[in-house]
């Protein structure tokens, strides 16, 4: 039994050893990749931001809010199918 437990210890003791050394060189590698790396100042700028997607009008935003808090409720158990059938009509012949 203590010669299973020396070789445990000694695969540990090796697997953390190997884990350092591979984390060392994996950092090296990292400064070094910076260092060759061009500074950021001579590269091209970045293109302009795409514009922004027309917006929704307000009352299509509202049903959309109106309806996804009727299908909360209803996974909620608040509301019965019935009960959300009937808001969401509501819902949609109102916009």
């Amino acid at each position: 039994m203590p010669r299973m437990l020396r070789r445990a210890a000694v695969l540990g003791a090796t697997a953390h050893v190997a884990s350092r050394r591979g984390q060392a060189k994996a950092e090296a590698a990292a400064e070094q990749q910076q260092a060759e790396a061009p500074p950021m100042a001579e590269e091209a700028p970045a293109p302009p931001p795409a514009p922004a997607p027309a917006a929704e009008p307000a009352a299509a935003q509202d049903t959309y809010g109106d309806l996804l808090k009727l299908k909360e409720l209803l996974d909620a158990g608040a509301l019965t199918q019935a009960e959300f059938d009937a808001e969401k009509q509501k819902v949609l012949s109102a916009s």
